[in-house]
């Protein structure tokens, strides 16, 4: 039995969904195996066209886990495209060189610094999202179309609207702990091939069962 390539750029014959740790090469960009990107225009051109302002040297990462399914138009915004919000104006005079360059501090120097923005694993962004600097998605959230998710969303959540607000948890408490515990998107491809019918059963019970079994 073969198993689907964590390396292919191409992961099926349609050619709309690229694996795109496979073309991404920023340095400060990292992205989990078998995470895609779903675009019948480019899907290739996801770190050209959907992370934006993305400038290594002014010190965020984006980082985006395994197993996570990004909707087509999704965009990624990184720190260095906010603007200095401390003064009376926000304008960035030192970007225009020449006697501006000289009166003010460097730009990049007086930008607010959100830290890195992480998604975690098996992650559901919907259609043209868009994710500000420094967020933080858990494990398992969902992330409605269309939201602006300016605020961290915990694990096992689903987040709509913009601002992105948590409407719901997907699982009961004790279910989504032991989802975290289990860490199934780590499993050896032989291993997840066994569970891989648990993870797509709507009966929750039987997967709830399954890892606490294997995690006693």
């Amino acid at each position: 039995m073969y198993l689907p390539d964590p390396d292919a750029v191409f992961p099926n014959e349609y050619k709309t969904s690229c694996f795109i740790k496979n073309v991404v090469r920023a340095p400060n960009i990292c992205i989990g195996d078998f995470t895609y990107y779903d675009d019948a225009e480019d899907p290739t051109g996801f770190e050209q066209n959907n992370v934006l302002f993305n400038h290594p040297e002014f010190g965020d990462r984006l980082v985006i886990g395994k197993f996570c399914g990004i909707g087509c138009k999704t965009t990624f915004i990184m720190g260095s495209a906010n603007h200095r919000m401390c003064s009376a104006s926000t304008y960035p005079f030192a970007v225009f060189g020449e006697a501006w360059a000289n009166l003010v501090p460097p730009h990049m120097a007086q930008l607010p610094r959100k830290g890195d923005t992480v998604v975690g694993n098996d992650v559901w962004l919907g259609y043209g999202c868009t994710v500000l600097p420094g967020v933080k998605i858990g494990d398992g959230a969902i992330i409605g179309a269309h939201s602006v998710v300016a605020h961290d969303v915990p694990a096992y959540c689903i987040a709509v609207g913009n601002p992105a607000r948590v409407v719901k948890k997907r699982f009961d408490d004790e279910l989504i702990a032991l989802l975290e515990r289990f860490c199934w998107w780590n499993l050896p491809g032989s291993e997840l091939l066994e569970v891989l019918p648990l993870l797509c059963d709507s009966d929750l019970e039987k997967l709830r069962s399954f890892i606490q079994t294997r995690l006693a």
